[in-house]
């Protein structure tokens, strides 16, 4: 039985770059319409370009490419360059354009496969090669992201540190899209614009426990702006322990410590007195300290006054940047499970702070209710992101919001100064 050839789908890539032609691939010999291997669109691919075959291209222009009309559409187009980094897309319901709708990286070897149908649903397929011209300037945005490798608490943040300051949405946006944060468990997440030169990724709820977060930059060669392109930066692989929650009931002078959601431990303790009122809300372990010098005239008391100290302090577990601490107070055993008589600190016995030490890493979450104080800033202190609520959080995010810090402090590079309070 004779059948009438199928009419392949002609495509018009129009690559709004520079220089696109010389990189396209050869053209094939034709090969049987009915075959299920698609057919090769060779030789029907025209495009468009200002400058001579065989230059690369220009990263700043996008990447389009669009079907002859009545000849069939495209069904999926898949562009990356050699490192594997893809280009994002958006496709027209009828098929008849595919364009791109994230940037291009400079200086970057690209490869682009645009499958397609005809009228009679035969498929086809190109793949087309090109090269992009290296940055008009040598200036790089580096990223640095923290904390080191390692294993850490459920409640650690992923940080990201700029090389440079973006204040722009649109180019905070940029950036933003190339920094990829994956875990194992997947968990939903979001990053939060801290200030111009500091970004905080967290879950929605903390991470699950025995987890795996590895995060990278897709941002090198990429254009920010004018004059900033994306630099090279280090990926970072870090992993949570056991689900460890300590909480601390200020007025029933308790801490209670949970692991993986069961009791443990429960600790008679003693909070921040009147006028030295300890922190509520969630704050994160920030390092360990086997002994800590502490004197009253970091936190602003006057040597000589009655709530002077200066005393030599052991197991402190460092919660806030400006001296809070889960520490042992033996001077204060008396106190502990009755009063508070503290100057912001958890207090307890040598032994349990000891034990305590002993049983929390950094990323550890430690949480203060019942407490006459403040709540815990969410940043500039250590790290209080968990005391935003997930609505307000994506708010910090410039794909999810407004990019900018709303949160109810103002936002400042994490300091690292070490007043100590007992």
């Amino acid at each position: 039985m004779n059948q009438t050839p199928r009419t392949r789908a002609v495509l018009g890539c129009a690559l709004l770059v520079t220089a696109l032609g010389a990189g396209v691939t050869g053209c094939g010999a034709d090969g049987d319409p009915l075959s299920a291997k698609p057919f090769d669109a060779a030789g029907q691919i025209s495009f468009s370009g200002p400058t001579e075959a065989g230059k690369p291209a220009d990263p700043d222009k996008p990447l389009e490419i669009t079907a002859k009309s009545g000849e069939g559409r495209i069904t999926d187009v898949t562009a990356q360059d050699a490192t594997g980094r893809r280009v994002a897309g958006e496709l027209s319901a009828d098929g008849s354009r595919w364009h791109s709708t994230s940037p291009l990286a400079a200086d970057a070897h690209y490869t682009v496969a645009v499958s397609t149908e005809d009228e009679d649903g035969a498929p086809g397929r190109k793949v087309i090669v090109f090269d992009t011209t290296k940055p008009a300037t040598t200036k790089r945005l580096a990223v640095t992201f923290g904390p080191e490798a390692g294993e850490y608490g459920v409640g650690q943040p992923v940080t990201a540190m700029l090389g440079e300051p973006v204040k722009d949405k649109a180019q905070r946006a940029v950036v933003e899209r190339a920094l990829r944060v994956d875990s194992t468990p997947v968990v939903q997440g979001s990053w939060y614009w801290v200030s111009d030169k500091e970004l905080h990724y967290r879950p929605k709820d903390y991470w699950p426990a025995h987890a795996t977060v590895q995060v990278h930059s897709n941002l090198d060669g990429v254009k920010v702006g004018d004059r900033l392109w994306g630099g090279k930066s280090k990926d970072l692989r870090i992993t949570t322990g056991d689900r460890v929650e300590a909480v601390t009931d200020a007025s029933a002078h308790q801490l209670t410590f949970y692991r993986n959601g069961q009791q443990v431990e429960q600790i008679p303790v003693t909070t921040g007195k009147a006028g030295f009122e300890t922190r509520n809300g969630v704050k994160v372990v920030l390092e360990k300290q086997s002994f800590v010098r502490m004197r009253g005239t970091t936190v602003g008391i006057a040597e000589g006054s009655s709530d002077s100290y200066d005393l030599p302090v052991y197991y402190a577990t460092r919660v806030t940047w400006s001296g809070e601490y889960v520490h042992a107070a033996p001077w204060s055993v008396g106190s502990q499970g009755y009063a508070n008589v503290s100057h912001g600190c958890v207090g307890m016995s040598t032994a349990n702070a000891e034990w305590f030490f002993d049983h929390v890493r950094p990323g550890d979450v430690v949480r203060v209710v019942n407490s006459n104080g403040d709540t815990m800033e969410p940043f500039g202190n250590g790290f209080g992101d968990w005391n935003l609520d997930w609505a307000k959080w994506r708010t910090g995010s410039a794909l999810n919001g407004t990019g900018t810090n709303t949160a109810d402090t103002p936002a400042q590079d994490t300091p690292r100064l070490r007043p100590t309070a007992v």
